[in-house]
């Protein structure tokens, strides 16, 4: 099973389909290629998977750094060395502040983030309504370093990030429910774990990214639904259009097939992920986004845009800012934005920010 890696040594694990979507994925064009931002790191989650098996891909460093977010270390940017210097630093000057120790503990792991986000969800959802968001509980699969309990269900940042979003979205909706849901940039597939407890009938969701973070989906969604019940790279390779009728209520597929994509999206969602790409390829994915007759496009990005490569420092070569999504999205009207509740302010102001837009009608 195992072969060389291409640093020359043994690959415990080998995942031939992986290989081949990302030999595919070089002979598309540059706007479903990675971009500045992740051409590196996609490369780097590659080895790190072959070492380490795609079971354990939520405990891995590289995936840590860049699909999934925790509200502990790394996430708040603290670091090993600082957190355990924090806390012996208090354990010696105050051996009997047991309060005050346990309290950091739950600020450096990220317990008390968490929580804040779990009550505006638990304050902003009416659980009557669709889709529901009071009856998921994130699956284990993955080996998370980061899992937080609340009312014995599970939650993990990227989950509650997506739950907030979605709570945002469900006042617009006046009772009506999104059945297909595409998404680009779709991480490890946490929408699509979050729609299939939503209670939708007749759901479809489409996660489009490229490999190998649409590897990691992929698996982490095939445990879910079965290996059997959803649609892949590998299943779909050699068809000249995809059918998104034709399709089961899970599939994951390549940034390039997004081309052959016919049929109706009723919501495009994206977290994060266009802040990483360059502006081309935002208003490339966005106009098959409006090309398939989407009716809502709910989207997180920093206000102020991605940091700038330079230096030898991981960036982008233009920021994508707030505002230039008004412009990319011709034909759609700005329904909402929020940054408190639903979004999020750093320690150094700058603002993950939701938006919500929906198609213009005559």
């Amino acid at each position: 099973m195992s072969k060389p890696s291409t640093a020359g040594t043994p690959a415990p694990f080998d995942y031939p389909e992986l290989t081949r979507a990302r030999a595919d994925m070089e002979k598309q064009d540059a706007l479903y290629r990675p971009t500045s931002f992740w051409s590196e790191a996609s490369q780097i989650i590659v080895d790190d998977l072959q070492a380490h098996g795609i079971e354990r891909f939520r405990a891995l460093e590289s995936t840590l750094g860049y699909f999934v977010p925790t509200y502990g270390l790394p996430g708040n940017s603290f670091d090993d060395a600082m957190a355990d210097g924090l806390a012996q630093h208090l354990r010696a000057h105050w051996p009997d502040a047991k309060k005050p120790q346990l309290a950091l503990a739950q600020f450096l792991g990220g317990q008390m983030a968490a929580l804040a986000d779990y009550r505006v969800l638990k304050a902003a959802d009416d659980p009557r309504a669709l889709p529901h968001l009071h009856t998921f509980s994130e699956s284990t699969y993955g080996a998370p370093v980061e899992q937080f309990t609340f009312e014995e269900r599970r939650f993990s940042r990227s989950s509650l990030n997506y739950l907030l979003g979605l709570a945002m979205l469900k006042k617009h909706l006046g009772g009506a429910v999104p059945k297909t849901v595409m998404e680009i940039g779709g991480g490890f597939g946490t929408l699509g774990e979050i729609l299939l407890s939503a209670g939708i009938d007749g759901l479809r969701y489409l996660d489009i990214d490229i490999p190998p973070t649409s590897f990691a989906a992929q698996s982490y969604l095939g445990q879910l639904v079965g290996p059997d019940d959803i649609a892949t790279y590998a299943s779909t390779r050699e068809r000249e259009t995809i059918a998104i009728d034709s399709l089961p209520a899970i599939s994951v597929l390549s940034s390039w097939q997004i081309e052959k994509l016919q049929g109706k999206v009723d919501l495009f969602v994206n977290f994060i992920s266009f802040q990483e790409m360059e502006p081309p390829v935002v208003r490339n994915y966005l106009a098959h986004v409006a090309r398939l007759g989407t009716e809502w496009v709910l989207l997180r990005n920093m206000r102020e845009g991605k940091n700038v490569a330079k230096d030898g420092a991981t960036g982008v070569e233009v920021p994508i800012l707030g505002r230039d999504y008004q412009d990319m999205l011709d034909g759609y009207e700005l329904v909402d934005s929020s940054v408190v509740p639903f979004g999020y302010r750093t320690v150094d102001d700058f603002n993950s920010e939701l938006y919500l837009f929906r198609r213009r009608h005559a």
